[in-house]
């Protein structure tokens, strides 16, 4: 299944790693959006559906737990919404869990951690498509 993604990061880097990664977990991207901040997230996903949404927690102008209240109060909140952020605290990823994220990866992360959590809401990656990826991860 190809996948529509929007990789939501105030590090341009950041997003580049995670589009590659996807890539290198095995997934088939269809479209891949980029926002820096959940204001710009939101707008994206006002104006279109995405399968997934992978969002830092901590950002300027709107925040992924912003985010993520936002388009619950809205009905936008997309099928998996994965938090990939360095945040620990037990308390902010449950308020997270109980707006809508599906779960969370920790940075830094390896595309098998992404890869697991992706499987549980969209199904696993294109088994050969994973065996021809040989860019590798050179970050």
């Amino acid at each position: 299944m190809a996948l529509k993604v929007l990789v939501v990061d105030d590090s341009a880097s950041m997003r580049a790693v995670v589009k590659k990664t996807l890539r290198a977990a095995g997934f088939v991207v269809e479209q891949c959006l980029e926002a820096s901040d959940g204001q710009q997230a939101l707008e994206i996903l006002r104006r279109q559906a995405v399968d997934v949404v992978l969002s830092d927690l901590h950002m300027p102008n709107m925040t992924g737990l912003e985010l993520l209240a936002t388009l619950k109060q809205e009905g936008l909140v997309p099928r998996c919404f994965i938090l990939v952020t360095t945040e620990g605290r037990k308390d902010r990823l449950r308020e997270a869990l109980a707006l809508g994220a599906r779960g969370f990866v920790k940075k830094p992360f390896h595309p098998e951690g992404l890869r697991k959590i992706l499987s549980l809401f969209v199904g696993e990656p294109d088994a050969a498509r994973l065996e021809q990826e040989d860019s590798g991860l050179d970050f």
